[in-house]
C-alpha cells in the first residue's frame, strides 16, 4: 500500500520536474519545432516572402484555423514577421525573420537525419509490433 507520503514526494518531485521542463530552453523550442505545421511552414517561407493564401495552398493540410495559430505562435516568438499593406483589400504577407532564417541549418540537418533513418525507424517499430510483450521485456 501506497503511503500518503510517499504519494505526497512523488507528486513534488513531478511538479518539480516539470517547472525544470519549462525553463528548460532546449526543451521549449523543441515543443515549438514539433508542433504539426511548423516545420512545413518554415520550409515553406524559407523559400521567401508568402501571402497566407500561399501558405494555405502550400500547407494544404492545415485548416484555416490550424495555420493562423501556428503563423501566430511563430511571430509571437520572433521567427516569423507579418506585415500587411494599405492596399485594398490588405494584402498581408510573412516572411521569416533573422532568428528565424537561423533556425533553417538545423531544420535541414533534422531533415537529412530523417530522410536517412525513416526506414531504419519503420523497421525498429514494426519489429517491436512483432513482438509479444515478453519478449520485448528481455
Amino acid at each position: 500500500m501506497v503511503t500518503s507520503r510517499a504519494a505526497a514526494r512523488r507528486t513534488a518531485a513531478r511538479a518539480a520536474y516539470l517547472t525544470s521542463m519549462a525553463a528548460c530552453p532546449t526543451h521549449r523550442v523543441l515543443d515549438r519545432m514539433g508542433e504539426r505545421w511548423v516545420s512545413l511552414i518554415l520550409k515553406e517561407l524559407a523559400c521567401g516572402p508568402r501571402r497566407h493564401g500561399e501558405l494555405a495552398r502550400a500547407v494544404a493540410g492545415a485548416t484555416q484555423k490550424m495555420l493562423t495559430q501556428t503563423l501566430r505562435g511563430l511571430e509571437r516568438d520572433g521567427l516569423v514577421a507579418r506585415s500587411v499593406t494599405g492596399s485594398v483589400p490588405p494584402r498581408v504577407e510573412y516572411r521569416l525573420t533573422p532568428l528565424g532564417a537561423s533556425l533553417l541549418p538545423v531544420l535541414a540537418v533534422v531533415t537529412e537525419w530523417s530522410e536517412r533513418h525513416i526506414g531504419d525507424i519503420d523497421a525498429a517499430r514494426a519489429a517491436y509490433d512483432a513482438g509479444t510483450p515478453r519478449e520485448r521485456a528481455r
